[in-house]
């Protein structure tokens, strides 16, 4: 975590930097990270939510030790520097066990963080704002806070049986919710108060010394904060700096703690420079990396249809059917008709697609697109009709038009913002 404290210490000290979490577990967006912090010789800051990576196996059926050691052999595969790559948990916590009593969903959570430390996660967002089965309908923020300073505790206590670099926690509990807003938003978000931000921090400050865990609180780095950006299916709300002002100032209080701001995907590069400069040093991304993903993979799809006809692959239509046999993972977030669904399926900017993407139907769809694409190189003219911006790179010597290739650009695309706003500085 050496290369992240660097960070966070040249911006506490007035330097405009920051640092990107990429937030997936897609395999084409994990290596298309690592090659650009490769190419770019800059930290890449990896984390697996709850949801998707735990001892349980998460919906990618993953443990922690498994997607350690996926991340790795990318990061040495592509010469990524060991001290450049950055592994961290997102939302540990109750999450994925909120059907439970408190008391049994905590001891799950106990094992969560264990599992992680244990792999050699070392940035850990301790998140007990989930309400589990026997709790009250709203939880106090004392109560959430007692819970992270337990989560702590674990980890703290795993950590030294386990040797290797010390932990570094971020605390805070108000979170867009993961993945987007699953209602229409009306173009405004209340940005998180500064006094608000202060007592949050103060709460778990208290919730920390009280479990014997004052050593730890100097590597607590970062707050959870609502800056006033999110998304739901089809737009996006702006940030507004002027609005943030207040909640800006207010961190300048504190030597070692920075914001981090989740759902800042689809912001605009200006955007993300001027989050960076109010103190969201850590900029959270995740359905903008599989958003991409999947219009550069529809993107092939059409050029194949084109192509080869009735002998394509028909991977939008294979998706199409699993997610209608199989719809447990959209359903609850789509709504308004089987026309309208049906758009969201496929464009959302939640997108709950992605989620599918490893279905095993999918993924030997998936293959034979990019096996006919191989053998059956597309012509500069379906290029520059789907995926324009590829083939600019194709023509400046930059890129291949093998169909992978253009799947990771495609999404390094998406990614070269937050590179530029973290790693250069300046609002113009």
């Amino acid at each position: 975590m050496q290369s992240l404290l660097k960070i966070l210490r040249r911006h506490k000290a007035g330097d405009p930097i920051g640092i990107y979490s990429v937030c997936s577990a897609h395999p084409l967006v994990l290596e298309a990270a690592i090659r650009l912090g490769a190419r770019e010789n800059t930290p890449v800051l990896i984390e697996a939510t709850s949801n998707q990576v735990n001892q349980e196996g998460g919906y990618t059926g993953l443990t922690p030790d498994d997607f350690y050691r996926q991340v790795s052999a990318l990061a040495e595969r592509y010469q990524l520097p060991r001290q450049h790559l950055l592994l961290g948990g997102d939302h540990l916590g109750p999450n994925c066990w909120t059907h439970l009593d408190a008391k049994e969903a905590m001891q799950r959570s106990e094992q969560l963080i264990e599992s992680y430390i244990e792999a050699g996660f070392r940035k850990i967002h301790l998140d007990c704002s989930f309400r589990c089965a026997d709790d009250p309908e709203r939880l106090s923020d004392q109560v959430m806070a007692r819970r992270a300073a337990r989560l702590c505790r674990v980890a703290e206590d795993t950590w030294q049986r386990c040797g290797g670099e010390a932990p570094v926690y971020v605390i805070g509990t108000e979170v867009p919710v993961p993945g987007g807003a699953d209602e229409s938003l009306d173009g405004t978000l209340e940005v998180t108060g500064a006094q608000a931000a202060a007592a949050t921090i103060d709460l778990h400050q208290s919730a920390f010394a009280a479990a014997g865990l004052d050593v730890t609180w100097p590597r607590v780095i970062a707050l959870v904060v609502q800056p006033g950006v999110e998304f739901d299916h089809h737009k996006v709300i702006a940030y507004q700096p002027q609005a943030a002002q207040p909640l800006a100032r207010q961190i300048g209080r504190y030597s070692h703690l920075v914001y981090e701001a989740h759902s800042t995907d689809y912001q605009s590069p200006r955007a993300y420079r001027q989050l960076v400069r109010d103190h969201f040093a850590i900029l959270k991304v995740g359905p903008a990396l599989t958003f991409a993903l999947r219009e550069a993979l529809f993107a092939l799809d059409s050029i194949e249809q084109e192509l080869l006809g009735n002998q394509a692959s028909g991977l939008k239509q294979t998706l199409e059917r699993v997610m209608c046999e199989e719809p447990g993972y959209w359903q609850s977030y789509y709504r308004g008709g089987a026309e309208q669904e049906q758009l969201d399926r496929r464009y959302s900017l939640s997108d709950r697609i992605r989620y599918y993407w490893g279905h095993p139907e999918v993924q030997r769809v998936q293959q034979r697109l990019f096996e006919n694409l191989t053998q059956h190189q597309p012509p500069l003219t379906l290029l520059s009709q789907y995926l324009p911006q590829q083939l600019q790179a194709i023509q400046r010597g930059e890129l291949t038009a093998e169909p992978r290739e253009l799947v990771i650009h495609k999404v390094m695309e998406a990614l070269m913002p937050y590179q530029l706003a973290c790693f250069q500085g300046e609002v113009a």
